[in-house]
């Protein structure tokens, strides 16, 4: 394996190519900053292991955006099912990438699902849609992406790979586990890896073969992880690497990158969102002490807002 890294055993991410397999990847577990997300809410064990899920993944698609400040988003969203919203979103930065996540559910529609309810069972006929936000650099215009596929297969990874092979004609591989500590606390790892096209001019791009025999090679190495192995945290993110792929000829391993809890909620911001309203709907919008109470669903904190310290 080439490169150097920072092995993050928890709360850390890590990439990797293979060169001659036209392939890359992802590798990532998250422990205490899943904690801190999580402790916003009283969310039942079935939301909980949820929100993980589409937290890991949330980093493990949004790791891949190339400059700082660059965003990615997940968000499932129902009108009949046990879970009306789901977010969890990724915003890179210089040290790695910050996370944060919200679920909305009902909670009666959620105990006729039992203890171990279905993709389906949680959104009914749900769609996710996933965004990239990459940031405005060099001169370059912000570019957004967005991408809408129905919430089928067995888990939202499967539904992941559902949108790279449907919207993005990329084959890839996603594996992800959740489970909880035995000190208290959850832990969630997952793998993403993935086929890249060629794209050279007058050449075939591999991306529309999901059959090719590089892909098939990759995904069969892939298949051989063991969920329990993404969460155990006496293994190394760069191990799981060397594991699955040490005799292939090259592994090109990139820096580690930190993972963090990172809600956006900003008093700053707030007033100035605030301060663009006409005065009398300010007036409305406040309490009977003069106050606007903001509430942030990430991190549950609401933030009182003086509509008397706003600028008219």
């Amino acid at each position: 394996m080439t490169g150097q890294q920072i092995d993050r055993r928890l709360d850390g991410i890590l990439g990797f190519t293979i060169p001659s397999r036209h392939a890359r990847g992802r590798v990532a577990r998250l422990g205490p900053a899943l904690d801190e997300i999580l402790s916003a809410h009283t969310y039942p064990p079935v939301i909980a292991r949820l929100l993980a899920e589409a937290l890991v993944l949330a980093a493990l698609l949004g790791s891949t955006l190339k400059e700082d400040a660059g965003q990615l988003t997940l968000q499932a969203q129902t009108e009949a099912g046990a879970v009306s919203l789901l977010v969890a979103d990724y915003k890179s930065n210089a040290a790695g990438g910050a996370l944060r996540g919200y679920v909305q559910f009902d909670a009666d529609k959620l105990a006729e699902q039992g203890s171990d309810p279905t993709l389906f069972g949680l959104f009914g006929k749900g769609y996710l849609a996933i965004t990239f936000d990459q940031a405005a650099v060099a001169g370059a215009e912000a570019h957004r992406y967005q991408g809408i596929v129905p919430l089928e297969g067995a888990s939202l990874g499967k539904a992941v790979e559902h949108y790279f092979f449907q919207s993005e004609q990329i084959p890839s591989f996603v594996r992800i586990d959740v489970r909880e500590r035995p000190g208290g606390g959850m832990i969630a790892g997952g793998l993403l890896a993935q086929h890249l096209p060629e794209g050279e001019v007058g050449r075939e791009r591999l991306h529309v073969r999901h059959d090719h025999p590089e892909w098939e090679h990759v995904e069969a190495l892939a298949h051989t992880i063991r969920a329990e192995e993404l969460t155990d945290d006496r293994l190394g993110l760069d191990e799981i690497i060397w594991r699955l792929f040490h005799e292939e000829e090259e592994i090109r391993v990139s820096d580690g990158q930190e993972l963090t809890r990172g809600c956006r909620c900003d008093e700053t911001h707030i007033r100035d969102v605030l301060a663009r309203f006409p005065a009398g709907e300010r007036k409305d919008m406040a309490d009977d002490k003069g106050n606007i109470n903001v509430d942030c669903a990430f991190c549950s904190r609401i933030f009182p807002i003086a509509v008397a310290s706003l600028a008219n």
